[in-house]
């Protein structure tokens, strides 16, 4: 089984520095529906593991974040493809959790899950703390240039062997031809 493992603010949908708080608010990336049924299409699981802080600092509740969710995965099964499942952390920052990125408990759940050795798996991410985390369990790490990617690849630090795309659909095409 093929496993690709994404963050979700900032790869498939537009970031804000307010939190993405209600469905209304959630606009995709251009072309990142599509890149998910390109990779669904490849043979590929599409797992989200995202933070989502904005819970356990009382900005929106968990009725709301499913509401986002799905959302996204309607938009996406618009385009052809699927999103398998959404991991997620609710923790505020400060809860030093093990399932916050950069914390690899997300990833290590979906292996469980999944049944998988996540060793080469792709995991695309626009944060350092995104691609920390699926480095931690051998994934390879993508950074794509949107959302918050610009200025983690100007700060540097990156895991070895990082990938950079501009955006998931530049991404999607590389991992698939």
């Amino acid at each position: 089984m093929k496993v690709a493992i994404l963050d979700r603010d900032g790869v498939i949908n537009r970031d804000s520095e307010q939190f993405i708080k209600s469905p209304e608010e959630f606009h995709m990336i251009p072309g990142s529906a599509e890149a998910i049924a390109r990779l669904n299409h490849a043979g590929y699981h599409v797992v989200v593991a995202t933070n989502q802080s904005g819970v356990g600092r009382g900005l929106f509740d968990m009725a709301t974040l499913n509401a986002i969710n799905e959302k996204m995965m309607r938009l996406v099964g618009l385009s052809g493809g699927r999103i398998d499942a959404v991991f997620y952390c609710p923790c505020a920052a400060d809860a030093n959790c093990e399932c916050r990125k950069p914390q690899a408990g997300m990833f290590r759940e979906i292996a469980e899950r999944y049944g998988v050795d996540l060793t080469g798996a792709p995991s695309v991410g626009d944060s350092l703390r995104d691609l920390q985390a699926g480095a931690q369990v051998g994934a390879q790490p993508i950074l794509v240039l949107t959302g918050k990617g610009q200025s983690t690849r100007a700060t540097g630090g990156l895991p070895e062997g990082t990938r950079i795309y501009a955006d998931l659909a530049e991404a999607a095409r590389a991992l698939v031809g």
